[in-house]
């Protein structure tokens, strides 16, 4: 029965590929008709205006009317003519018209949605079939995909698209880049930022230049007929080759589940050398233009780095606080919330193209800057909805834009050039090698977590170029650089090289290697909650030290983020709130839309607190929720409850045995035992900070003193002094509960006093009681009460007389001489 359930799946595989097949089939006759559709158009203009429309564009005009048209010689002011079916010079009436085509009319959209129902159904078909997915990367099948529509379109005759530059980088890259940004890990990206900019900047001005220079080198040699390629030109395809993809990092990365730290320097990387690619791709290209470069043009075009990056993080953070600010007031209207984070993060990218700025750094920015407070105004259904659009939108685009990578390659102009291609090849592997290893052996001098030979490694293989420079090589003027069609064969070999050979080894390598992959396990409220601890507690160590380190600024920005922006980008309660309720209440609502959404809603335990079921079928909340004040009074005393309660945990506790589950007899008084060895050695420590030579037990104080200072070497304790309490302490385990023995008779006759005031010291600890005020005459110290010990009395001496603070030599006296 199951072989047959197998029988029955096995031809479900395919499903997609074949309905896949079908759309192509499909595409055929569009791309014909759109073939066609120039020599229709030469066509058209040749014959007279009156006949440019063809008949089923006449009958809606028609039909639209209120009567057919008049003809020519009608003056306008005479009476129409009567309805009939033939009228005086024998023209026949038009028959309705009941079914019609009109290509046209939709030849674009329909040619969209033939596209993105093309790519869908390819992305279905490599999940179907796990085997293929196991092995060979997304990109690589979407990427085959593409070779073979082009080439089935080429076929029969017709020119495949082209993926057109303007598309790709207004239309296809920006909601990859705003779901990467939206969801960016900041705690992780950083925390490695100076790694991250090192690698993006200064890597990528490595790779650029040392590329450039070496394929000009190469292209002088008289034997490989490319000594017309200047300098420019070469470092001009040094800057489109160097910079690594972020599509295609994205695409592979994610499928191998790397682990957090290599996933976000690459990504990172690729995400912020975007400010680098866009400077020197337009600074070589003005280059270009130029008869003469000064020593100004240099300096120029080096400040217009800083201002394309950090003018893009600008856009971003402009646009990223105006979408904050307006979700403060979309209570009453949640149907549109979603739509201001979509428009505003593509307002935040078209504002920094329109000034030639980093549009990938202002997406960034945008995201990263609107999210926590888009999130604490927004409902939780829009949240979702932003969520899976964004998902849906970004995991589309790719699709696309690897489908047209493929495609385009049919369709291009190509020049191949073995010397220059090979070159290109083997010079952007060696300068990707040699930078990251140079790189990190400088970072590594910084860095408490050290990047290990297999992180540098990974880190050097997973460099992947992709889509962005494949544009940025359609965007080269051939009137200024000649050899466009050569530079676009080399990117296209770099292209397929990296994503097909690196993307498809990448995997069995981290396997081979043993680099720690991703833990898919989610941190628990606990962990967050010690996490931030550990960062208040660094910073405070920071504070001690004096070294302002992340960790200072971080706790700055907080501070200065609770006090003044919240109030003014987040609506209502949410910003009055402390930050550890708030952080509480967003962590239990994570975890209750996780398990309503996982379908465990008749799995919620017992203990879910009421503000879960009120935030999951939210009600109406009151208009000001003030906090109530404590009083120094009731902290005092919340103080006092926690600390008592706090103490007696441990007898509370009762132990269980995993084979039998009686409770223990002896539970109880083990537990007391316990106590008791642990006050003990409570006293031990305050015995070894005091003094432990005790006083004489003299009749006399007065003439003790006059002993003391006329011979302070005779001071010599009475054999008295034995029955003080000796304390072994074993040096091996120092906190074991076994360690510390009380061997003394005198602390036994201690624990025979009276019960009242040991049970309370039991109770409540070791208490230090102020004696009474002694009678004017009277020594205090040696003099001994009515209801003293002799026991009590040295002990308390012990205890009272801190003695002096550095700590007395060989052969000096207990007492000084001028005491």
């Amino acid at each position: 029965m199951q072989a047959k359930g197998f029988g029955v799946l096995r031809p479900l595989h395919g499903l997609p590929f074949v309905v896949g097949m079908a759309v192509l089939l499909g595409l055929l006759p569009v791309l014909h008709s759109r073939g066609s559709e120039p020599h229709r158009m030469a066509r058209m203009a040749a014959t007279p205006p009156s006949h440019i429309y063809p008949k089923s564009v006449e009958a809606p005009i028609e039909e639209i009317t209120s009567a057919p048209p008049a003809s020519p010689d009608v003056h306008p002011g005479a009476k129409h003519p009567a309805n009939h079916s033939f009228d005086g010079h024998g023209k026949k009436r038009k028959i309705f018209p009941v079914l019609d085509v009109d290509y046209t009319h939709v030849r674009l959209p329909f040619e969209i949605a033939l596209w993105i129902l093309l790519a869908c159904l390819m992305k279905l078909g490599f999940h179907v079939i796990p085997t293929i997915s196991g092995i060979v990367p997304e990109s690589c099948l979407l990427i085959v995909v593409g070779l073979l529509v082009g080439g089935l379109i080429k076929a029969v005759g017709e020119d495949p698209p082209i993926l057109q530059s303007n598309i790709f980088f207004l239309f296809l890259l920006p909601p990859i880049i705003l779901d990467a940004g939206y969801f960016l890990p900041l705690r992780q990206f950083t925390e490695n930022l100076g790694t991250i900019l090192i690698f993006a900047v200064v890597g990528t001005l490595w790779n650029a230049f040392f590329v450039g220079a070496l394929l000009y080198a190469v292209c002088q040699i008289g034997a490989t007929g490319l000594s017309h390629i200047g300098l420019l030109a070469n470092l001009l395809f040094g800057s489109i080759i160097s910079a690594v993809d972020p599509v295609a990092v994205l695409a592979v990365f994610e499928e191998i589940h790397i682990n957090e730290l290599l996933h976000i320097l690459v990504f990172g990387e690729s995400l912020l050398n975007d400010a680098v690619t866009v400077v020197l791709y337009h600074l070589f290209d003005e280059y270009a233009t130029f008869d003469k470069i000064t020593f100004t043009d240099i300096i120029l075009g080096f400040l217009s780095f800083f201002v394309v990056s950090l003018g893009g993080v600008f856009v971003g953070v402009v646009y990223g606080i105006i979408a904050a600010f307006t979700s403060r007031f979309t209570s009453h209207i949640r149907v549109i919330e979603p739509l201001f984070v979509f428009l505003y993060s593509y307002m935040a990218y078209l504002s920094a193209e329109l000034f030639h700025l980093s549009g990938i750094m202002a997406l960034i920015a945008a995201g990263v800057v609107m999210r926590p407070y888009v999130e604490a105004n927004i409902s939780h259904k829009s949240h979702t909805t932003i969520k899976y659009f964004l998902k849906m939108w970004s995991s589309v685009s790719e699709t696309l834009i690897f489908i047209f990578l493929g495609v385009s390659t049919v369709a291009g102009q190509h020049r191949w050039e073995w010397t220059f291609v090979i070159s290109t090849l083997i010079f952007c592997l060696i300068a990707r090698v040699l930078g990251v290893l140079g790189l990190t052996w400088f970072i590594n001098k910084f860095r408490i977590v050290k990047l290990t030979p297999k992180d540098q490694f990974i880190i050097a293989y997973g460099g992947l170029r992709g889509a962005i420079a494949f544009s940025l090589g359609y965007l080269i003027e051939k009137k200024h650089f000649d050899m466009r069609e050569m530079f676009l064969t080399a990117i296209i070999t770099v292209i397929f090289f990296t994503v097909f050979v690196q993307g498809m080894t990448i995997r069995p390598l981290v396997d081979l290697l043993a680099v720690k992959k991703k833990q898919e396990t989610k941190r628990s409220i606990n962990e967050e909650i010690h996490t931030q601890f550990l960062d208040h507690l660094l910073t405070g160590i920071e504070d001690i030290c004096g070294h302002y380190g992340h960790h200072h600024w971080k706790d700055k920005l907080n501070r200065f983020n609770k006090k003044y922006i919240k109030k003014c980008l987040i609506a209502g309660e949410r910003s009055k709130e402390p930050q550890l309720i708030a952080f509480y209440h967003k962590m239990e609502m994570k975890q209750a839309i996780e398990l309503v959404e996982s379908g465990g809603m008749g799995k919620i335990p017992s203990a879910v607190s009421t503000v879960s079921m009120q935030n999951i079928n939210p009600k109406t909340l009151p208009v000001e929720r003030i906090l109530p004040a404590l009083s120094k009074d009731k902290e005092e005393e919340i103080r006092k409850i926690l600390r008592n309660n706090l103490q007696k945990t441990r007898q509370r506790l009762r132990s269980y045995n995993r084979h039998t589950l009686v409770a223990d007899p002896y539970e109880e008084a083990w537990n007391q035992m316990l106590l008791r060895r642990q006050k003990a050695r409570q006293l031990e420590q305050k015995i070894n900070n005091y003094l432990t030579v005790p006083a004489h037990k003299i009749d006399s104080p007065t003439m003790s003193r006059a002993r003391i200072g006329s011979d302070p070497l005779a001071y010599d304790p009475k054999p008295d002094s034995e029955n003080l309490p000796i304390i072994t302490i074993d040096p091996a385990s120092p906190q074991s509960p076994e360690s510390a023995d009380l061997v003394s008779e005198a602390l036994k006759g201690m624990s025979r006093l009276p019960p009242s005031p040991e049970e309370d010291e039991d109770e409540e600890g070791l208490v230090m009681r102020t004696k009474e005020p002694s009678s004017p005459g009277t020594d205090d110290v040696f003099t001994p009460g009515a209801s003293d010990s002799p026991s009590n009395q040295r002990m308390m001496r012990c205890l009272s007389d801190p003695g002096p603070r550095p700590e007395p030599e060989e052969g000096e006296p207990f007492i000084p001489k001028g005491k």
